[in-house]
């Protein structure tokens, strides 16, 4: 474990001395980069420390113990000896998961689309719940959600919304998300009391930089319009509503939701550009997940993984076979415990896929 990582200072202490050069600093995409390895490495250095230390309290611990010429220092280092023999295998199994290669997406902000699937208003209603779902779990934890468009649904909710979420390793968390959302419960118009089931599908793609897409503004046509549904003054007036066409995909791309058309418009690019590294990606997770045996993020669109069950309380995750009876709080955006055992499945694949190269 020590050798491990003493590579891993190693090449902290390399990154620590390339970030301050001045053209690593003058080159943008490559300083972004080094930067987010030094933190990553950082934790694992700073996890190193605490690791000699305990190495180093059980080393001395038994010299004390094994000389035995002092009865009071041989019970202090018999208490030293333990203490440290118990801390050590939970240090050691945190490094073990933090020396896992990070996806080098993990990192990146992201954009979320939910739509409504089969059901029909209920649906829509349903993928409303899921964007306040996401919207309480992302503001708990300090991230920002700025919605980019939506199209209401005719008895609330929405047919579709599209969000972006900004903060700290977002996508690594998100990602788990993606998928069909399944609801069964009692409809809002349902007369006879009978539980119906509805969808919504999640889309979570990491939202790509300007160096990640090459987008040649050649091959974007970029549509003007005037928003719609509610707003404040100069809403339904003002031709601040952004619509773009990419010629070479195929991909259209709205933004309606500020008041600034150069505001709309930049927030319709990195939609555009996030769309188009999306397909990349997915080229790489379709690889990834043919090579892994068990995969919880494949980013399978087609795939059921949740179903909330309101009548039970219950809502359970397919792709680990997790059920917990606590509805109505992973509704309203407690969803950690659920993102926290996917995560675990995950990290606990890597390890094993590791550990056979």
């Amino acid at each position: 474990m020590l050798e491990k990582l003493q590579i891993v200072k190693q090449r902290f202490d390399e990154v620590n001395d390339l970030i301050i050069q001045p053209d690593i600093i003058s080159d943008q995409k490559r300083y972004v980069q080094l930067n987010k390895e030094y933190k990553d490495l950082k934790i694992l250095v700073e996890k190193r420390e605490v690791y000699k230390e305990l190495v180093d309290n059980i080393a001395e611990a038994e010299e004390i113990i094994s000389d035995g010429s002092d009865a009071e220092m041989v019970e202090m280092a018999k208490m030293q000896l333990d203490e440290a023999k118990e801390a050590l295998p939970i240090l050691e199994e945190e490094i073990k998961f933090l020396l896992i290669p990070k996806d080098p997406e993990d990192s990146k902000n992201v954009v979320v689309e939910v739509r409504a699937g089969t059901g029909g208003d209920e649906a829509s209603i349903f993928a409303g719940d899921l964007h306040r779902m996401y919207t309480k779990y992302c503001e708990g934890r300090g991230w920002n959600v700025s919605v980019v468009d939506y199209s209401e649904g005719t008895s609330g909710g929405f047919k579709e919304i599209i969000f972006e979420v900004s903060g700290e390793d977002v996508y690594g968390t998100m990602k788990f998300e993606a998928g069909v959302h399944r609801v069964q419960r009692v409809p809002q118009t349902e007369t006879q009391g009978r539980v119906h089931t509805s969808a919504a599908t999640v889309m979570v793609l990491p939202e790509a930089e300007e160096f990640d897409v090459e987008l040649d503004m050649n091959d974007v046509r970029i549509e003007r319009t005037t928003s719609t549904g509610p707003g404040g003054q100069s809403v339904n007036t003002t031709y601040s509503a952004i619509r773009l066409h990419h010629g070479p995909s195929g991909l259209v791309v709205s933004c309606q939701d500020q008041k600034s058309s150069h505001k709309n418009l930049e927030k319709a690019l990195k939609v555009l550009r996030s769309r188009l590294y999306e397909k990349e990606l997915e080229k790489k997770l379709a690889a990834d997940s043919a090579r892994r045996k068990s995969m919880v993020s494949s980013g399978d669109r087609s795939a059921k993984i949740r179903t909330y069950n309101y009548p039970q309380g219950r809502v359970t995750d397919h792709r680990i076979g997790l059920t917990l009876y606590d509805l109505s709080n992973i509704i309203n955006g407690d969803i950690q415990k659920i993102l926290d055992e996917l995560m675990l499945v995950e990290n606990t694949q890597k390890l094993k896929e590791s550990s056979e190269l």
